[in-house]
Formats: structure tokens, C-alpha cells, sequence
């Protein structure tokens, strides 16, 4: 009974890769098939409608997501402070 369940198991997870091979992949080396007239027009019609589209979109400034994080002006240099001068004390430098 468990043999049966497991090919059972392992043909219902088979049939959905199975269906997917249908519609051959080309391969390295194949040649593409010619297009017929009305797959060429198609795809021309669908590149206009695309190039349309993108013209309806508005032209934006470029956008700083970060813009509200980083402040305005540009990090400030680390003030240079002199050494402290050695002090001697008792004998010894500290």
C-alpha cells in the first residue's frame, strides 16, 4: 500500500512539470521561426502603445529617500585641537 501511495505521490507532482514541456523550449542553436504578417503588426502596435504610455507618465525630479535623514550642508571637518603640553610633575611627564 505505501508503494502504491508513494507512485502515486510522485505522479501527481510529475503532471504539472509534464504540462509545462508542452510548449517546447528553444534551444542553443535553434532557429527562431518566422513570424507571420499579423504577429509583426501585432508586435509593432504593442511597442506604439508602450511608447504612448510612457509618454503620459510625468517627468519628476530626481528623489533623495534619504533626503529627510542627511542634513543639508556637507559633514563638517573635525576641529583640529593642538596637544596638551606635558607637565612635569613630581618628576614624571604625565
Amino acid at each position: 500500500m505505501r508503494v502504491f501511495l508513494a507512485v502515486m505521490m510522485a505522479a501527481l507532482l510529475a503532471g504539472p512539470a509534464y504540462a509545462q514541456a508542452e510548449k517546447p523550449i528553444p534551444r542553443y542553436g535553434d532557429t527562431a521561426k518566422e513570424k507571420s504578417p499579423q504577429e509583426k503588426d501585432a508586435e509593432k502596435e504593442a511597442e506604439r502603445a508602450y511608447q504612448r504610455s510612457l509618454g503620459n507618465i510625468p517627468n519628476q525630479g530626481p528623489t533623495d529617500p534619504w533626503g529627510n535623514v542627511r542634513s543639508d550642508g556637507a559633514p563638517k571637518p573635525a576641529a583640529k585641537t593642538s596637544p596638551a603640553k606635558r607637565v612635569k610633575v613630581d618628576g614624571a611627564a604625565k
